[in-house]
């Protein structure tokens, strides 16, 4: 857990990185470029998914992989990375939400008094990190708004990706919705590269391999691992610390000024995220799926 909070951590900064030399939807498609053939790799000789999991497999990567990373690439370019990385902190909180709605858990008064200091955190996180020292630097109501669509899409990508690994696999899913994922992005990238002139870096190549290999391969198949090991509640406590590596990142790459407005945001969505996840009731052990 802690591995795969210093990897997540890190991925905003690195993506603000990648965005100074390339295009939110070609970094994207970059990303996955290096990610699939990986993915394909990994799981050579356990390709094969029975063909009524296909459609689920390729929506699942169409939504969370081409729409939930392409809203995060467009929320970084328009938010600090301090600010981006304490927003995407809020997936666990949408990780709750979905769990009531789509797995019938109940939601406390205290996990509810939780998420609303959690969504009054963001907007002074958004206030709090206001002024920039030039355009990557600024946080912006579009780039707030990108992040919480990206959070949204990621925890539903999340939980739904939990469902179908339990059924078909970690690696054949990961593969094929990382691939249905790249293949409906690719059209939306040329059209990019058409319109925006590329001026690929080194700095920019180091981006894109460490979001496809570390932050893509690596920390998928660690969060799938956590999920299957331990309860859903107890994994997606990495967020707690993962804000720290990204807005330590931030300061050092980009040196983000961080008010006392953004401190009691950040502040506010912590605290908010541990009253949502808390949970005192006991889990029975044949509720955690082993290996």
């Amino acid at each position: 857990m802690l591995l795969l909070a210093v990897m997540w951590g890190l991925s905003i900064p690195i993506t603000k990185l990648g965005l100074e030399a390339i295009p939110p939807l070609t970094l994207t498609a970059m990303r996955f470029l290096v990610a699939v053939p990986l993915f394909l790799i990994l799981a050579a000789g356990r390709l094969r998914v029975p063909w009524q999991a296909v459609p689920s497999i390729v929506a699942l990567g169409v939504m969370g992989i081409t729409f939930g990373n392409v809203a995060q690439s467009f929320g970084v370019q328009g938010t600090s990375a301090s600010a981006g990385t304490i927003i995407s902190a809020t997936i666990p909180i949408f990780i709750v939400i979905f769990a009531a709605i789509r797995l019938k858990q109940p939601v406390t008064g205290r996990q509810w008094f939780g998420l609303f200091a959690a969504f009054a955190g963001i907007a002074l996180v958004a206030i709090g990190s206001g002024s920039g020292v030039d355009d990557l630097s600024k946080t912006t109501v579009s780039g707030v708004a990108w992040m919480l669509v990206s959070a949204v899409s990621i925890a539903f990508y999340y939980i739904w990706s939990a469902e179908l690994t339990k059924k078909y696999g970690t690696l054949p899913v990961a593969a094929w919705n990382a691939l249905a994922g790249l293949v409906a992005i690719l059209p939306l990238s040329g059209w990019e590269i058409a319109q925006t002139p590329l001026h690929i870096t080194m700095q920019a190549i180091w981006a894109v391999v460490y979001l496809g290999v570390l932050v893509t391969v690596a920390g998928l198949l660690l969060w799938l691992y956590l999920l299957r090991a331990v309860p859903a509640r107890i994994a997606a406590s990495v967020q707690y610390i993962q804000p720290v590596f990204g807005i330590a990142a931030a300061s050092l790459l980009f040196g983000d000024h961080l008010g006392l407005t953004f401190a009691v945001g950040v502040v506010l969505i912590l605290g908010g995220l541990a009253l949502a996840v808390a949970n005192k009731r006991p889990v029975p052990e044949a509720a955690v799926p082993h290996e």
